[in-house]
């Protein structure tokens, strides 16, 4: 992993002081988990959040929808997880109980995509995950960019700002997500390079053979019934030496979550079944544990994987 950075001891950046001073407003007992998150975050990822809220002022939208969006996943998560500690399982485990309430439903889908897209500076596990994205991802490698499940755009628009792939195709099964990064991309100005953005069922895309030079898919497993199905078309479509770069999670329970892994070596062994295998891993235990303990305990685990075709 690459070194942390230190922590910011300057004044935060206005729109990132009024989005946390109204989280705490609404959410008193989150300040000391966000006073120790902020001191993780680099002053270049501040100024990073700080556009991104800017791009969502600029929409219309306002701090407090902002706080609001932050905190419906805070309280969502944590809801999911005292059921999974009494239980041992996802609520749910099928796509059809978790479609119409979230990638289907507009307003659900908008509170969900922007929450999360904070999250990814706030909170330690989803910034390491985007760092480690970020560093591992090939600076000069040419050819054609595939991203699964979009989402937000973050990590579609940082692939865009900074690899040198000449094309990038984007595909999602919401419509609110293909909306979401598309109007990322262009404020941002990463419309400069030519993208592709597709609301459509990844298996059922009509997409040739060793066909690309990058395949990235986060935090898209934990959400599909059948995960090798997904693992399979990626080693069919990427090109020998492709980069592929996948996310996922174990024992972290969500609003959408039915794929339940418990241990690494689980997705090891799937990797390796589906034509994969690991190249770099990044194994990021529950915040102030070890894996051994965050395992044990069956504590959320999120883990990233550079991966090639074996």
């Amino acid at each position: 992993m690459t070194a942390q950075p230190a922590a910011v001891t300057a004044p935060l950046p206005p729109n990132v002081a009024a989005l946390v001073s109204k989280v705490v407003e609404d959410n008193p007992m989150h300040r000391n988990f966000m006073t120790n998150a902020l001191a993780n975050v680099s002053a270049a990822e501040l100024k990073h959040l700080d556009d991104y809220i800017t791009f969502c002022l600029q929409k219309g939208l306002t701090i407090a929808y902002l706080a609001d969006c932050y905190l419906t996943i805070v309280g969502d998560t944590l809801r999911e997880q005292i059921y999974f500690q009494k239980h041992k399982k996802y609520r749910y485990s099928t796509f059809a109980e978790v479609a119409s309430s979230v990638y289907f439903n507009e307003e659900y889908m908008s509170f969900y995509m922007y929450g999360l897209a904070i999250t990814s500076y706030l909170w330690p596990n989803h910034l390491d995950l985007f760092r480690f994205f970020r560093d591992t991802l090939p600076a000069n490698q040419q050819g054609e960019y595939l991203e699964i499940g979009p989402g937000h755009g973050y990590f579609f628009m940082t692939a865009m700002e900074r690899s040198a792939y000449n094309h990038f195709t984007g595909i999602d099964i919401s419509e609110t997500s293909v909306a979401m990064t598309r109007a990322l991309i262009e404020h941002f100005g990463g419309g400069k390079k030519p993208f592709d953005l597709r609301c459509m069922d990844f298996l059922q895309c009509d997409l040739k053979d060793s066909a690309y030079d990058a395949v990235v898919m986060g935090e898209v497993l934990e959400h599909v019934e059948d995960p090798p199905a997904f693992l399979k078309q990626i080693a069919r479509i990427a090109k020998p030496g492709a980069h592929i770069f996948v996310t996922t999670c174990l024992n972290a329970p969500a609003v959408d979550h039915i794929y339940l892994f418990r241990q690494p070596q689980e997705l090891a062994d799937m990797f390796e079944a589906c034509g994969l295998r690991i190249k770099q891993q990044l194994i990021r235990p529950y915040e102030g544990k070890t894996e051994a303990e965050s395992l044990a305990a069956q504590l959320p685990v999120n883990v990233a994987y550079v991966l090639e075709k074996a």
